[in-house]
């Protein structure tokens, strides 16, 4: 035997041993690659080895070279060159897999879990924030101004660790290619429902097509209208049926929602079928062609569809990318529905110039009129400005503020001016022909619908939002704002309620920890417990009923989490497979 012969079957088993290797990591990365979060948590001692085996493959290479056959002897046979070539091909293969399952690792973003804790330890900053204030505002009239006085530099002083917090948060959600995660998932998300939605809505025969029908006239102003058209679609979308919109002499515009926004659908908006027949409930319609829909106040049997469930195929990705994905489900279907006529679109773009509209800048809605007395409270404009500078002072900590903006929109027209005497380091950027037009005798006119859909507009386009959740326009424009982000859940601060949908089913919260009752106004709650919420009172506490126990009473925010209720929505295979072509 030739002495570099056996030399050569060591190296080739060497290197048949470390292919192997190599081939069964790359394999089982691939395989584990349906589990990304197991899969990078091995990552790191995985290519630790490879970097062990990359210097051994040199090492051999070397070996492999000093080896060579000297010429004029005889050479490998073709069964071992055959056999190297294998190997060197099983190589190739194995590196393949290994650089795209690192490239797929990084495209795929944080985990599920990183992302809801970030999200949970935001929220409860914010939470302990909300009760230190109230405690110390407490304390202040116990004592005489020298504690006062204490107490104010105490509030400066958290107020600066809660936002020296939440700007660290900020940084960690954009850590590690985050941020660009986030952007391309929100728009994949979006792109999905919305291509769902245009299926839906464009069948190919309307006259065979299942219908809805919906009558955009119900008794209420324009938010409410539209939210009312909200509910009809996402039971359309839910029953697969297309959504007939009737808006002929509608109070805003008689001649129709199609003068103002795009028609919701292109092939089908006549209401004509085989049959016809009021909503009796999904199973009970299932024969009818054209189901006629009430108002959501007198829908009897209420489907599964109403929010704030979300679809069941979208839950998770969902949980993962936003903070709160009922509002985001709701948002899209007003995304579709409020796609402006190109004189509208020439109209918002002239105002956005004429205003002066730029970034940064905070939205703050004041309603007055008709709400005040009977669906909300009177809130001065000092209570709406206190988040706003908190919010200024936060975004100083980010970026260089050139100037704090504020768009005020208001149905009091005399508020700008005071505004503008109280805070003069602020800019106000307002329209006060719109604050005329959305007073009682004007508001049902072309010209106030025009002011609304300004107003809500420029809202949704602020970097963060001051209102009261009461008011219909302002969740539109909440609403809109999650279009516009990958997750503008927290770009808000409401003076009175928590965001809701009207007619929505149980918004339910689960107890996460033990809470014993501290005065008469608490309910016990044990982990587990199914808590009916009924409002947060931006103090710490949010008040809401124990199911179990049937009490109603106050309880820390902080020891619930939210009961995302998911729908077993139609997931529309054939809108998918066009979305890909």
């Amino acid at each position: 035997m030739r002495p570099w012969a056996g030399s050569w079957r060591w190296v080739a088993l060497v290197l048949l041993a470390w292919g192997t290797l190599l081939f069964y990591i790359g394999g089982h990365l691939v395989r584990d690659n349906e589990h990304p979060e197991r899969s990078s948590r091995e990552l790191s001692r995985i290519l630790a080895k490879l970097e062990r085996l990359k210097q051994q493959n040199e090492d051999l290479r070397r070996m492999a070279e000093s080896l060579r056959i000297p010429e004029g002897q005889a050479e490998v046979g073709p069964a071992a060159a055959g056999r190297l070539r294998t190997l060197e091909e099983q190589l190739m293969r194995a590196k393949e897999k290994i650089d795209n399952f690192q490239r797929r690792s990084v495209d795929a973003g944080p985990g599920k879990n990183q992302e809801v804790l970030r999200r949970k330890i935001e929220n409860g900053v914010r939470e302990l924030w909300y009760f230190v204030r109230s405690e110390v505002k407490k304390l202040s009239h116990l004592e005489p101004a020298e504690l006062q006085r204490h107490t104010h530099i105490l509030l400066e002083d958290l107020g600066h660790q809660q936002r020296s917090i939440m700007t660290d948060l900020n940084y960690l959600s954009q850590a590690d290619g985050a941020g660009e995660w986030r952007e391309k998932e929100a728009k994949d998300l979006s792109d999905l429902v919305q291509n769902r939605i245009t299926y839906l809505q464009n069948p190919p025969d309307c006259s065979k097509a299942r219908k809805l029908v919906c009558n955009i006239n119900k008794g209420c102003g324009y938010g409410c209208q539209l939210h009312h058209v909200v509910y009809c679609f996402m039971i359309a979308y839910g029953t697969q049926r297309t959504l007939i919109l009737e808006s002929h002499n509608w109070r805003y515009a008689p001649g129709g929602w199609e003068t103002v926004f795009r028609p919701v659908s292109d092939t089908c908006t006549d209401r004509a079928g085989a049959s016809t027949g009021h909503w009796s409930g999904e199973a009970n319609d299932r024969n009818v062609q054209v189901v006629e829909l009430p108002i959501v106040d007198s829908l009897h049997p209420r489907p599964p569809y109403l929010p704030l469930a979300i679809p069941e195929d979208l839950a998770d990705r969902l949980h993962r990318l936003h903070g709160d994905p009922s509002v985001w489900w709701v948002s899209q279907f007003v995304k579709y529905l409020i796609r402006p006529q190109a004189w509208l679109e020439k109209e918002i773009q002239q105002a956005t110039t004429k205003l002066g509209f730029k970034h940064p800048i905070v939205g703050v809605h004041v309603r007055r009129t008709d709400k005040v007395g009977t669906e909300a409270a009177f809130h001065p404009i000092e209570e709406y400005m206190v988040h706003v500078e908190e919010h200024f002072q936060s975004l100083a900590r980010r970026m260089r503020v050139d100037k704090k903006r504020v768009y005020l929109a208001t149905d009091d027209p005399s508020l700008l001016q005071e505004a503008k005497s109280k805070y003069q380091d602020y800019e106000f950027i307002s329209d006060n022909s719109i604050s005329w037009s959305a007073g009682l005798h004007n508001r049902y006119t072309e010209n106030s619908l025009r002011g609304v859909i300004l107003d809500i507009h420029f809202l949704s386009q602020t970097d963060f939002l001051v209102c009261t959740f009461s008011s219909q326009v302002c969740r539109v424009a909440y609403e809109i704002m999650q279009t516009l982000h990958p997750d503008a859940s927290s770009y808000f601060h409401s003076l009175d309620d928590i965001y809701y949908f009207g007619g929505q089913n149980a918004h339910n919260q689960i107890a996460i920890y033990p809470h014993q009752p501290r005065g008469a106004d608490d309910i016990p709650v044990e982990p587990g417990d199914i808590i009916g919420v009924a409002g947060n009172h931006w103090d710490g506490y949010s008040k809401g009923i124990n199911r179990k126990l049937g009490r109603t009473g106050l309880y820390p925010s902080y020891k619930v989490k939210e009961k995302i209720e998911t729908v077993k929505y139609p997931t529309y295979p054939e809108a998918d497979k066009l979305l890909h072509l």
